[in-house]
């Protein structure tokens, strides 16, 4: 008897520690990325961009606002907020005051799927099948039935009032001490919201420095922003896998991406152009699937310097 239920009981001990680990522990491991990358003009100062994505706030996370408010420290040139700031239709006032010390300085952002929307439950092993069969969001699923609005006009408003520069479908500008950044931005190509051709044309002339933002790094989207010419996108979304292999990586990004580029530095390439792409691994979850494994929750500084 006891040679027959040995490794069942044995296995089920491994999952359940597991389980607690990813629940109980990595969750909340809040880390920092550090990145380096070549993009500017010769003879520019060091830039130290501060990107947040993926928060996810629900009611109570005490240790994640503590944390975001935190981040503050690093004293960063200008912040870019990649969305999915929501999980809780009354996370507004405590996602505001996570972000809050972070609004004092420059900014921007886009919005993702999880700011328009409340989250639903759903089998995690749906995001497997939907991979396998290149389904994804609205993209190659039925579009949404019967789900809950966020209010995100309480967070534009506010991030608008604090001097952050919508990016949803837009342009904008920072200027920073006698250095001036032309930003575009896409609205959550995971809803099909994205209308690049409001903002095609590339970058900018007279700007020193041209950076292209979106929530979910779709293909359709770095491939626009790529061939026309932008040296860095920044993009969250895909929660670096949030559920991952040790040694092997990330199983599912939730968009088209490849696995390989689920999260961190890499570059992409189209139209004869190569830019670098920074994805965020982001700082939260759903709040129906609250678990992280091999994958920590993270905020990255990137620090942009000048080109080779």
């Amino acid at each position: 008897m006891r040679a027959r239920y040995g490794v069942p009981l044995s296995l089920t001990a491994v999952g359940a520690a597991g389980l607690a680990y990813a629940a109980g522990f990595e969750v909340r491991s809040f880390r920092l990325r550090r990145v380096t990358v070549p993009v500017l003009p010769r003879g520019m100062r060091p830039l130290r961009v501060l990107q947040v994505s993926d928060i996810h706030m629900v009611s109570g996370q005490r240790k994640k606002q503590r944390w975001l408010q935190s981040l503050a420290g690093l004293r960063p040139d200008f912040v870019i907020n990649t969305g999915d700031n929501l999980s809780d239709t009354e996370g507004v006032p405590e996602a505001l005051d996570a972000l809050g010390p972070l609004m004092e300085f420059p900014g921007a952002y886009v919005f993702g799927s999880n700011d328009y929307y409340g989250p639903k439950l759903r089998n995690p092993a749906r995001y497997l099948i939907e991979r396998v069969q290149g389904r994804h969001g609205l993209n190659g699923n039925a579009p949404a039935v019967g789900v809950v609005h966020n209010p995100w006009e309480e967070l534009r408003d506010a991030f608008d009032a604090a001097g952050w520069v919508g990016l949803s479908n837009s342009r904008g500008r920072l200027k920073l001490e006698g250095i001036e950044i032309a930003l575009t931005g896409l609205d959550d190509p995971h809803i099909k919201r994205d209308r690049y051709a409001e903002v095609a044309g590339g970058p900018e002339s007279g700007a020193d420095l041209s950076l292209a933002v979106v929530h979910a790094p779709y293909l359709r989207s770095l491939d626009a922003f790529t061939a026309d010419g932008y040296p860095l996108v920044l993009a969250g979304h895909t929660h670096g896998g949030q559920l991952c292999i040790p040694f092997y990586g990330a199983l599912v990004t939730n968009c088209d991406i490849d696995t390989d580029r689920v999260k961190g530095l890499s570059t992409h390439t189209a139209g004869g152009h190569t830019s670098y792409l920074h994805v965020s691994a982001g700082c939260g979850t759903n709040r129906y699937t609250p678990v992280r494994f091999a994958c920590p929750p993270e905020a990255t500084l990137l620090t942009l310097t000048a080109r080779d």
